[in-house]
């Protein structure tokens, strides 16, 4: 995923580079004044991308959009050159922080191709019969997504059980998922511990489920 967003952003650069330079003088029928010109059906045509791949990479309410937004006005007495130039600012510091790692949104969708990869691990085991391993990798999984909750509320890390208190107290989530967290820290202790006779491989599937879902509520 983050792969296909990196290659768009230089995709879209090519392309703003590209119109820059397609640029040509024209003169003013009413002044007789020359200046830049490109065609503004193509301008919007970039536009619409730079801003669509943008709002899903920095997020509807970030600072970047934000001054996109506002730098996405025609002046009265400026040309449409001038204004793709203002865009460009913005777009190459938002591509900027999305190389640099530097964007939220960005963090999120890494940290989740990675959990997603050993959720799979922990799929592929479990229908190996290996319930225990299983298990736990998916309450790894689950105690680091917590980790990194904590640190998001300003909260100390400790046990999975710790955390999972504190994040409820915190507001993070309800009381029905700081159940859920509950039993599933359950299953996972018992794995850990060498101690199968405590849960099934039907126990192991739902945590699966479950720490999908809570990924899926946590890295939106």
């Amino acid at each position: 995923m983050t792969a296909l967003l990196g290659k768009r952003f230089t995709e879209l650069e090519q392309q703003l580079a590209a119109l820059l330079n397609s640029a040509t003088l024209k003169r003013d029928e009413h002044d007789g004044a020359s200046e830049l010109y490109i065609p503004p059906d193509l301008i919007l045509n970039w536009n619409v991308k730079a801003k669509a791949l943008m709002e899903r990479v920095c997020g509807t309410d970030s600072t970047h959009l934000k001054m996109y937004a506002e730098a996405d006005v025609q002046g009265m007495y400026e040309s449409y050159v001038d204004r793709l130039n203002r865009l460009k600012a913005i777009f190459l510091a938002a591509k900027e922080d999305f190389d640099g790692g530097h964007l939220n949104t960005i963090r999120n969708l890494v940290q989740a191709e990675v959990f997603t990869s050993e959720l799979e691990q922990a799929e592929e085991l479990l229908k190996s019969g290996y319930a225990t391993a299983a298990a736990v990798i998916a309450g790894v999984v689950l105690e680091t997504t917590l980790r990194d909750l904590c640190s998001t509320h300003d909260l100390e890390h400790g046990s999975l059980n710790k955390m999972n208190d504190d994040l409820a107290k915190a507001g993070a989530y309800n009381a029905s998922q700081k159940k859920r967290i509950t039993a599933l820290a359950a299953i996972r202790n018992s794995a850990a511990h060498g101690k199968p006779e405590e849960f099934t491989a039907a126990d192991v599937r739902g945590m699966i489920d479950d720490v999908e879902r809570f990924l899926a509520a946590t890295l939106q």
